[in-house]
């Protein structure tokens, strides 16, 4: 088996699922973010403060290619990765893709007491959201899995993927 990539809007639970599902299949995690905030030495946030949204996606795109030479692993990407349908790409060649999905209102409530969202940096939170999900939908319905985790368990969503896998 390939690597499994884990996708889905900021609060969708990529990360902890994605933790979950590695533990469950005995599998090495990948947090995209955390390997990208490795290799520049700055947090997401600082990166696009100081360098830009076009600069992270660039820095991003360098490490979804390194991570697909990788065999084996759990991926948890950041929102934003299907952008750029190259990284979809790479990823959909190296495994297989899960996309997480969770209601507006469901993200919000995940996400708005953290100060580490830039893109949710704005008067109006919750349009964003809405308009950012309206954004990517077409991209995140593209994976070879989709799981709603709006009314899941971190548990529920990894028994589910693995349900899947294995249908």
């Amino acid at each position: 088996m390939g690597n499994i990539y884990i996708l889905g809007f900021m609060g969708s639970g990529k990360t902890s699922v994605g933790k979950r599902l590695a533990e469950k299949l005995d599998k090495r995690f990948v947090d995209l973010d955390e390997a990208i905030e490795q290799k520049e030495g700055m947090s997401i946030s600082d990166i696009f403060i100081k360098k830009g949204e076009d600069y992270f996606r660039k820095i991003e795109k360098e490490v979804i290619g390194e991570i697909a030479k990788e065999k084996d692993i759990v991926v948890s990407t950041g929102g934003g990765v299907v952008l750029d349908s190259n990284n979809f790409e790479v990823m959909k060649k190296s495994g297989i893709t899960v996309s997480l999905l969770a209601s507006p209102e469901v993200v919000y409530e995940r996400v708005k007491d953290s100060n580490l969202r830039p893109l949710l940096d704005v008067e109006d939170p919750m349009g964003e959201i809405k308009k950012l999900l309206f954004e990517r939908a077409h991209f995140y319905i593209k994976s070879d899995i989709i799981v709603d985790t709006s009314d899941l368990s971190i548990e529920e969503a990894a028994d589910d993927i693995l349900e899947e896998m294995n249908a």
